[in-house]
């Protein structure tokens, strides 16, 4: 098959004579910076790619040999015009993209030649420096056209005539101009479904009635007020993005809608049906001035009540994240029963309260971290709350503990983070017995759970019986390893992920052999001198071993268990010895295995880093006396003074030799000859 399929593409794929590359019908010449179109390529082509290169003119003669092209871009070339008769030999064309040229220059003859294409479908005119003026000449009488692009241009102001002859427009891409006003610039566009004006300046959109539009994007402007058309008439909208905009209130959205995806982030909403001083504005009204030309109008919304007349059954997305929401209003999530996601992080919520009347009997994903939560709320009837709920985030509140026996209506969470909390596992050892506490004993789903800093310190007994944990973090828990792992032992079979980073670890003797499932273990920032010998018979496919005092590790790690099964290892910002490398080489030549950091990985000698593979000469000749063997040393360095000694001792015998002799005769009193 191999084979078959590469003999067959370089049967394909030929190059032209001009230096271009074709595949089939489809004629690539990408960056071969040309300055015109070839003249000598297939005549049978219909797509032609000439993207990248320096064309400046397209001449009226330019396409007459390819009449069957139906394809055709010219993206970031340096386009100033093209010829009024540029296209009349190419009257299938259907896609024509003339992204970042200069088409400003000479726009009036450019519409010219564009008003030739009758069966032009596809238009893109992004990045020319279009004034909205121009874009109007431009697209005056392609009636054809179904989706364009007009986006990174300098389009300040739409009104009713720029887009006035676009009868078949589906999709409208105006995101990246200076748009700060917009006057009916949209309604002759019936078929209009996709509209796209993300990063303008818009300040509102009021009275918005594009009943039939599925898709509008406005992110990214500098929107405060978002009032629908208030009538009776079905919405086709189903995806609504307001984000990263300055909105002050929740839209007011149609009455009657398809809208599936509500994206609200980073706004500055809030909700005024009760002031945290006990205030209520329930009852409250606004009125909006709208001056439409010579009429004017005065709308009344019940801004503190947004959504009595809005039907939100079909609802499964609402993003509010990174807005100033500190409470939500009576009922307002039981307006939404089809919704699947829900995004409150990075609010203000103080609270947050669960009951069966909220009817969140599809939501899957719940996430409220970030916020100033002291307590979460629930009350409990006959029926289960959040009963298809997966995904809970409740990480950087003030959360002490949870309601108990939430985990028994929850019968399908998989992943629970309370990280940054200041919260501890049920039970409680001794004394602590009556402190609040999370229990998530017998949560038989839950298969992720992240406690990193949440002040633990040292878990006791089983809080993990009756679970199936894979992924469990407790890193940042500095005072938690104060013990043995003996509370991980309900995780033996299971666990497969463990980050115990930052919790002050600095005993080898920790026992991790019982943890045979493991694959993947974060040791890091801790204080380990000594590489733990319980890891060597693990099946560890990643450790992650930096910022801890380690000076080396053991030679023989490839060849042990967890050597042949590590694939991924971490070792930087450890100061070990430049002297005793071994284990370094051992590394660099074990199949399979990856130290990612490996450039960042340095040794210490004296009170310099170096860098373990290239270490030089002056740094190996110390180490090498500094690793000799010492005995031998010693031999070596104590030999030349016996020999000293010997000769200076014989030397002087051999001088006092007859003084010697004598001396010792006198002192015997025996006669020697001599």
């Amino acid at each position: 098959l191999a084979a078959g399929w590469g003999s067959g593409m370089d049967a394909a794929w030929a190059t032209s004579p001009g230096g271009c590359e074709l595949v089939q019908s489809i004629m690539d010449c990408t960056g071969r910076r040309l300055s015109s179109i070839p003249g000598n390529l297939r005549g049978d082509t219909e797509k032609l790619f000439l993207d990248d290169n320096t064309i400046q003119v397209l001449g009226n003669a330019s396409l007459l040999l390819y009449p069957h092209l139906w394809h055709l871009s010219l993206t970031r070339n340096r386009l100033e015009l093209i010829e009024p008769g540029a296209f009349l030999s190419s009257q299938g064309l259907e896609v024509l993209s003339l992204t970042d040229n200069l088409l400003f220059t000479n726009y009036s003859l450019t519409a010219a030649a564009l008003s030739a294409l009758p069966a032009l479908r596809v238009l893109d005119l992004a990045g020319n420096q279009l004034r909205e003026d121009m874009v109007s000449v431009l697209v005056s009488n392609l009636s054809s056209l179904e989706s364009l692009s007009v986006a990174r241009n300098t389009i300040m102001r739409l009104d009713s005539s720029i887009f006035t002859n676009l009868t078949q427009l589906l999709e409208l891409n105006l995101e990246k101009n200076y748009i700060f006003e917009i006057d009916n610039a949209f309604e002759g566009l019936q078929r209009l479904q996709n509209l796209n004006i993300a990063y303008n300046y818009l300040p509102c959109l009021v009275g918005f009635g594009l009943t039939q539009l599925r898709v509008l994007n406005v992110s990214n402007n500098i929107i405060e007020w978002f009032l629908t058309l208030q009538s009776d008439d079905l919405f086709e909208l189903e995806v609504l993005d307001l984000s990263h905009n300055r909105l002050l209130f929740f839209p007011v959205l149609p009455r009657q809608s398809k809208l599936h995806s509500l994206l609200l982030q980073d706004n500055r909403m809030s909700f005024y049906q009760r002031l945290p001083n006990g205030t209520s504005l329930a009852n409250v009204t606004v009125q909006f001035l709208i001056i439409d030309g010579n009429s004017t109008n005065i709308t009344t919304v019940r801004l503190w009540d947004e959504l009595c007349h809005s039907n939100l059954s079909s609802l499964r997305l609402l993003d509010m994240s990174q807005n100033q929401v500190w409470g939500l209003p009576d009922d307002f999530l039981a307006q939404m029963p089809s919704l699947t996601y829900l995004k409150l992080n990075q609010n203000c919520l103080e609270a947050f309260h669960l009951s069966e009347e909220d009817s969140l009997a599809m939501l899957t994903e719940l996430d409220l971290s970030q916020n100033q939560l002291v307590e979460l709320g629930l009350k409990v009837g006959v029926g289960d709350i959040l009963p298809n709920l997966q995904l809970f985030n409740l990480s950087t509140n003030r959360l002490q503990a949870l309601p108990p026996g939430i985990f028994t209506h929850t019968r399908k969470i998989t992943t629970l983070d309370l990280s940054h909390n200041r919260v501890d596992l049920c039970p409680q050892p001794g004394e602590a017995e009556s402190l609040p506490c999370v229990d998530i004993r017998g949560v038989e789903t839950l298969t992720h759970l992240s406690l990193a800093g949440c002040g633990l310190q040292g878990l006791s007994s089983r809080p993990f019986q009756g679970t199936s944990l894979r992924h469990l973090d407790l890193s940042d828990n500095r005072q938690l390893l104060s013990g043995d792992l003996g509370w991980l032992q309900d995780l033996v079979l299971t666990l497969q992920v463990l980050s115990l980073r930052n919790t002050s670890l600095s005993s080898t003797a920790v026992d991790f052999s019982a943890l045979r499932s493991l694959v993947r273990l974060d040791l890091s920032g801790n204080s380990l001198a000594a590489f733990p010998a319980s890891l060597g018979s693990l099946g560890l496919r990643s450790l992650d071993l930096r910022d801890n005092c380690l000076r080396a590790l053991p030679p023989d790690v490839p060849q042990v268990p967890l050597g042949r099964s590590l694939r991924e290892l971490y070792l930087s910002r450890n100061p070990y010895n430049c002297c005793t490398l071994g284990w370094w080489d051992a590394l660099q030549q074990a199949e399979g295995l990856r130290v990612p950091d490996g450039r960042e990985v340095t040794c210490s000698h004296g009170s310099r880093a170096l860098s373990p593979g290239a270490l030089p000469e002056p740094v190996l000749q110390s180490c090498r006396w500094q690793t000799a063997d010492l005995a031998l040393l010693y031999l070596v360095l104590a030999l030349p003074t016996c020999l000293t000694l010997l000769v200076a001792f014989v030397v002087a015998f051999l001088m006092l030799k007859e003084k010697l002799l004598k001396m010792v005769k006198t002192r015997c009193g025996v006669a020697s000859p001599y």
